[in-house]
């Protein structure tokens, strides 16, 4: 069994194995560490990577509602907590996760991108598209910001303004 000095280089090396796609390995180092460091929420929130990668959602919720029961002002957890509402189609559950996420690490353009997007997807367009814009401004060359903001603007009817930002990411989409 690996020995590491820190919690941190355990972090380190379990964010290093799931980039390689090893994952049996970096469960294998929690599993081996999760009982020393059983009150540090980052464990879960890297339980919540790997099972959501496995696409195990029962149990990556449950890690993730833990990270957050240990350390609520965390804002990975807040923001991790936002992907399962958004994948059971429950926007408006996932944008107070989102918006705390974002007073917790503010100018973030992926927070940002996210919550815009989820603004955009319940049907509130100008805010939505104010966030979107906002996060482009701080990431202009993001595609993704790029994209979900064309979203947005066609769900506004915004079909001038959609038209000119699929151009910039080099679409022939056209209304």
């Amino acid at each position: 069994m690996q020995k590491f000095d820190s919690i941190d280089q355990i972090i380190l090396e379990i964010e290093t194995l799931k980039f390689k796609w090893e994952i049996a390995k970096a469960i294998s180092i929690l599993e081996n560490n999760i009982m020393e460091y059983n009150d540090d929420y980052r464990f879960f929130e890297e339980l919540w990577d790997i099972y959501l990668a496995e696409w195990i959602v029962d149990k990556a919720e449950k890690a993730v509602d833990f990270a957050l029961k240990l350390n609520p002002e965390s804002a990975t957890g807040n923001y991790l907590k936002w992907f399962l509402y958004i994948n059971w189609e429950e926007p408006e559950k996932a944008i107070p996760f989102l918006e705390k996420s974002n007073k917790l690490m503010t100018n973030n353009s992926e927070v940002l991108r996210n919550l815009g997007y989820a603004y955009a997807i319940s049907g509130q367009y100008e805010k939505g598209i104010y966030i979107l814009k906002r996060a482009q401004f701080i990431n202009p060359e993001d595609y993704l910001i790029k994209e979900d903001l064309a979203m947005a603007l066609i769900w506004s009817w915004e079909v001038l303004e959609w038209n000119a930002i699929l151009r910039q990411v080099r679409k022939n989409e056209f209304i």
